[in-house]
């Protein structure tokens, strides 16, 4: 396994002072942004894209620091009922996809969008529920776009020889292991999952219960290491549909935190060893998203915690019984 780092955190620093950091820090991978909310600011899209000298120089500078990419990450919205933003976040998906090809790197990390409740709806609707009947109907059409769209790009990914590990986010139309598996059978084995274990915490979802779920299927495509806190005193007044800001720390539910400070080190190592049992050897990239501590520091304490976590080694033979 290797320890990887979602790089926006760090987005005000330049792409080599960046790897210079986080090589001095141990971390194997990166997984940069190149489109929708995660930007580009380290791997600049059109830039790399079709351009072979350009995208050999990034390989040199990779190699220099001893760092390789996990994943292209390009999280937005390809199915939003705004058909110019539709369009575009489409487009900026399907660059990804082909650069990841031209690049060797195995996976584009994003979102399953999320479409309008209707033909005429302005705005993306998250539907939880199937009562009043309009919103099971609203669902019902949800699915038939969605499988309609991705049913098409689930094909150009494996023109391009690339997976699609898609977030499992509420306020996406998939948000939890039984939607992904749906998109999956109805799709191609590109479909997958990148999975965050930190929208599942808070929804009740028993992490290391789907990754088995999904490693059993062969469907974890890419990880993400980032660790949910849910504070009972609020989740006991409002739940966990928590609409509060999220720099309103003290009145939220719940909050992103840091690895290891949402749960202890036993339950990652517990994460880390139920991954290895599903054939997941891959990176576990770091998604720092923790409003009360910096960026660096949020960073170094989660690869601290993973370095001990982590297996470097292949599993060796179990020579006990023989």
């Amino acid at each position: 396994m290797e320890i990887g780092v979602h790089t926006s955190p760090l987005a005000n620093e330049s792409l080599e002072n960046a790897l210079s950091y986080l090589a001095d820090v141990g971390v194997d991978a990166i997984e940069p942004g190149v489109g929708g909310y995660p930007g580009q600011d380290h791997l600049d899209r059109e830039a790399y894209l079709d351009d072979e000298d350009a995208r050999a120089e990034l390989r040199d500078l990779l190699t220099e620091y001893g760092m390789e990419i996990s994943a292209l990450a390009t999280h937005n919205n390809p199915l939003h009922p705004d058909e110019e933003r539709a369009t575009h976040d489409d487009a900026e998906l399907r660059e990804a996809i082909r650069l990841a090809g031209q690049l060797e790197v195995d996976a584009v990390t994003c979102f399953s969008g999320l479409p309008g409740g209707g033909p005429n709806d302005e705005y993306p609707n998250w539907i939880t529920a199937p009562w009043p009947p309009e919103h099971a109907e609203a669902l019902e059409y949800q699915w038939d776009r969605a499988l309609e769209y991705w049913s098409e790009l689930a094909e150009f990914a494996d023109e391009h020889d690339v997976d699609v590990a898609i977030e499992m986010h509420p306020n996406m139309l998939v948000y939890e292991p039984h939607g992904l598996l749906r998109l999956r059978a109805e799709t191609n084995e590109r479909i997958g999952v990148n999975f965050d274990p930190s929208h599942l915490y808070w929804q009740g979802i028993s992490v290391t219960d789907a990754i088995r779920l999904l490693g059993e299927r062969d469907a974890i495509h890419h990880v993400h290491a980032k660790d949910t806190r849910i504070y009972d005193e609020r989740a006991r007044e409002k739940g966990v549909l928590d609409t509060t800001p999220y720099d309103d720390e003290p009145n939220r539910s719940w909050l992103f935190r840091s690895v290891g400070y949402g749960h202890d080190e036993s339950h990652w190592k517990d994460v880390v060893s139920t991954l290895r049992m599903v054939g997941y050897d891959g990176t576990l990239s770091i998604e720092h998203e923790d409003s009360l501590t910096s960026s660096r520091e949020g960073l170094e304490k989660a690869i601290e915690l993973l370095e001990r976590a982590i297996f470097r080694d292949e599993p060796g033979p179990a020579y006990w019984a023989e």
